[in-house]
């Protein structure tokens, strides 16, 4: 079926409307499916036939690429929309360390302990690097085995092995094939010889160009070698350069259909200083790279990486919501705060991380504001003095404790007298900005 339309698809639907697919109805789900704006798998419930009768038309304008093996298997790319509010995007962006074959074993060793040590909890969830690339130029085959052989024995994080010399590429997966490595370059030069290698053993390529129309051809002719899997890499001589590439990449594939590019991408960000490279990759994160390398082992420079990819593939769809209900931080008894805020997970998480700082122990009763932070909630009356009460009631906060105290958001101390007079509570209104908290708590709290 060379086209196909939304009432096509809707036909091979379940049509059942059961909103699986995050999509209100079928008829909406296949509306977008013909935009190329959603993949039809995003159906769970999609029957064999409905995908074999719809064949590549149906194919989403990405292809994702899996590189790795296991339970740190990393999916890049099938992304089905240019910006997040449109949708959703579904493969947040791959973070790779890089380690020279070059350097000596002990820097090497150095390097991979600090790499182990890259991950962090950030509102409530664990983020961290996600892939080590080891650069194998200007060593021999011998030494470039050697140390993918070691980095494969003590990481369990997926590898991209970069080198446009395809021996030094045949050599290093002999022990390391089974750990389905990105490899390449694959370039004008040595496409061929590296088709023949990833082929063989079915592994993805990165395709690096100097030119879009370049990308194009290589990557037709890899299909042509029978190799599906690619990730492009636009050889730009700057960050201007590198973002405008992805960019247009970006466009071609999900606007365009333009199957040639229709591959998730990489950006190098590396070479410069610490601070250059930091801002490079986070740029790289936001402009739609879905690898990024980076030289960076020190964890204030890869933080910030980590968490501008946390913040921009957050679900838009999705309220960023936790379960209202009362937490316990430390060991609070019967005369610890009862804290007040939303169940906004950045603003529990910070709130919580805050008190954790002030070393008081302390109960958190969190209103159910269906994501929404403080200034928010109040706002559209999700945040009132009867839910509040409703809330910190149905909870036992107060039973908890031998006081009647209460410390609210300052601000919404608006609400102060009104949560007053309807429990009989004692009212305080606590920091307007949560770094205020652990002074507040250690040198205003008493019961």
């Amino acid at each position: 079926m060379a086209k196909v339309t939304g009432i096509d698809i809707y036909k091979l639907l379940p049509k059942t409307n059961c909103g699986d697919c995050n999509f209100p109805t079928c008829m909406a789900f296949a509306m977008q499916v013909a935009a190329k704006k959603a993949a039809l798998d995003q159906c769970p419930h999609v029957s064999a036939e409905a995908q074999s009768a719809l064949g590549d038309a149906q194919a989403p304008p990405m292809l994702t690429v899996t590189i790795g093996a296991g339970e740190h298997e990393l999916a890049v790319g099938g992304e089905t929309v240019l910006f997040r509010h449109e949708e959703k995007f579904h493969h947040p962006t791959g973070v790779a360390i890089r380690i020279s074959a070059g350097a000596d074993d002990a820097e090497i060793d150095a390097r991979l302990d600090a790499i182990a040590k890259l991950h962090f909890t950030r509102v409530g969830e664990e983020i961290g690097v996600n892939l080590v690339a080891i650069d194998g130029e200007g060593v021999d085959a011998a030494r470039f085995g050697s140390v993918v052989e070691k980095v494969h024995g003590k990481t369990d994080l997926p590898l991209i092995l970069l080198s446009a010399d395809a021996g030094n590429l045949e050599a290093a997966l002999n022990g390391a094939a089974a750990s389905h490595p990105l490899i390449g370059p694959a370039t004008d030069a040595n496409w061929e010889a590296i088709a023949e290698i990833a082929g063989e053993k079915k592994l993805p390529i990165l395709v690096r160009a100097d030119s879009l129309e370049k990308l194009g051809e290589l990557a037709e002719g890899l299909k042509g070698k029978g190799i599906e899997n690619l990730v492009l890499q636009p050889d730009a001589e700057d960050l201007i350069g590198t973002l405008t590439q992805l960019t247009l990449l970006r466009r071609l594939s999900l606007e365009k259909v333009f199957r040639p590019l229709g591959y998730p991408t990489l950006a190098v960000a590396a070479g410069s200083s610490s601070e250059a490279d930091s801002v490079a990759a986070g740029a790289a994160v936001c402009r739609y790279a879905g690898i990024v390398i980076t030289d960076e082992t020190d964890p204030e420079r890869i933080l910030p990486i980590l968490t501008v990819r946390q913040n921009v593939y957050t679900d838009p769809t999705v309220p960023n919501a936790i379960e209202a209900k009362l937490y316990e931080i430390g060991s609070p008894g019967p005369d610890a705060p009862v804290i007040l805020t939303t169940n906004f997970a950045l603003t529990y998480f910070t709130v919580a991380g805050e008190v954790e700082n002030s070393k008081v122990s302390a109960y958190i009763t969190v209103v159910d504001t269906e994501g929404l932070g403080v200034l928010n909630a109040y706002a559209d009356d999700k945040f009132t003095a009867e839910s509040v009460v409703k809330t910190v009631q149905a909870q036992g906060a107060m039973d908890k404790v031998n006081h009647n105290k209460l410390i609210i958001p300052g601000l919404v101390a608006v609400l102060r007298m009104e949560i007053q007079e309807e429990s009989g509570w004692e009212v305080i209104v606590g920091p307007e900005d949560a770094a205020g908290i652990p002074t507040f708590l250690r040198t205003e709290w008493s019961a």
